[in-house]
């Protein structure tokens, strides 16, 4: 396994896709040995220095206590990150989807936490795939840990993350819906799990299935309004970010103090949801008489 870096960046900047190729070299992909970190420096576009947000000892604090929290279960360290990576790191969702910011994270920051949480191992041999350093929002080792928190948190409630991420194969295929943009449908999705309705691989498949290929056909939005969103709370806690104390480590964070998703809308989805399940086709389950 790799070790933390040599030369840690003291503040997150932006590397583009193709400058980072140059250091994803088939040693580090093979989990033989990182980089130094000087050279990075070099090709790593500068973000703003008066702004607090873009320290990086934060960041690099979390990471390693998730490495070392979490070293007989790396799967569990999703739920305990993804809250405390969003509320450490406040970003507007714009700021977020640029990619550069997640590579420089993964590259330059913290690559011996994507070894350690993404290595695959085939007998002898360990590899990472390079998409979990410079790859796509939900597959890059952590924009989809900040992604999964800000469409799942319910206000500044971020417990239905950690709901979220309990189940990776869950996890996996609802960032790549765009219905988990509407904030009913990611609550009720949420509640759906916590009562046990879809637990396997396939029946979470199949219940994923269902409800995108009913989201394509039907607007959710009427079925289970959500409230209006009032964006001075997020820009209040992103201001905030400079005199925020560090994320505790054993409660959940606060994230920006929104309204709650109205719990009628999640409920009526809820049940819509669990309705769909029970009479979608799930690979393996006896059909009903």
């Amino acid at each position: 396994m790799i070790e933390k870096p040599h030369h840690v960046p003291e503040r997150l900047g932006l590397l583009p896709a193709t400058a980072a190729d140059l250091f994803l070299t088939e040693d580090l992909l093979r989990c033989v040995q990182g980089h130094a970190g000087v050279n990075l420096a070099k090709v790593v576009e500068s973000l703003p220095e008066e702004d607090a947000r873009w320290a990086v000892e934060p960041i690099r604090d979390l990471v390693d206590d998730a490495m070392y929290q979490f070293k007989d279960n790396r799967t569990d360290a999703d739920g305990w990150l993804a809250p405390r990576l969003h509320a450490t790191l406040r970003l507007t969702r714009r700021e977020a989807a640029d990619k550069r910011i997640w590579t420089h994270l993964a590259l330059a920051v913290a690559p011996d936490y994507v070894a350690w949480r993404h290595v695959l191992k085939q007998g002898d041999d360990s590899r990472i795939s390079s998409a979990r350093f410079k790859g796509v929002l939900d597959r890059q080792c952590f924009s989809r840990l900040w992604w999964v928190a800000e469409m799942f948190r319910d206000g500044p409630d971020y417990s239905p993350v950690v709901t979220a991420c309990a189940n990776q194969e869950f996890l996996h295929s609802v960032l790549r819906m765009g219905l988990v943009d509407h904030r009913p449908t990611a609550q009720a999705l949420v509640r759906v799990l916590e009562r046990g309705v879809a637990d396997t691989t396939r029946e979470v498949n199949g219940l994923v299935a269902a409800i995108n290929v009913a989201g394509a056909t039907l607007v959710y939005d009427a079925l289970a309004e959500d409230g209006p969103r009032d964006p001075t709370a997020l820009r209040r806690w992103i201001a905030e970010a400079e005199s925020a104390p560090p994320v505790p480590r054993h409660d959940l964070p606060e994230g920006p103090d929104e309204e709650p998703v109205p719990g009628e809308s999640v409920e009526a989805l809820a049940a819509y949801f669990t309705e769909l399940f029970e009479t979608a086709p799930v690979r393996g389950r006896e059909p009903e008489d």
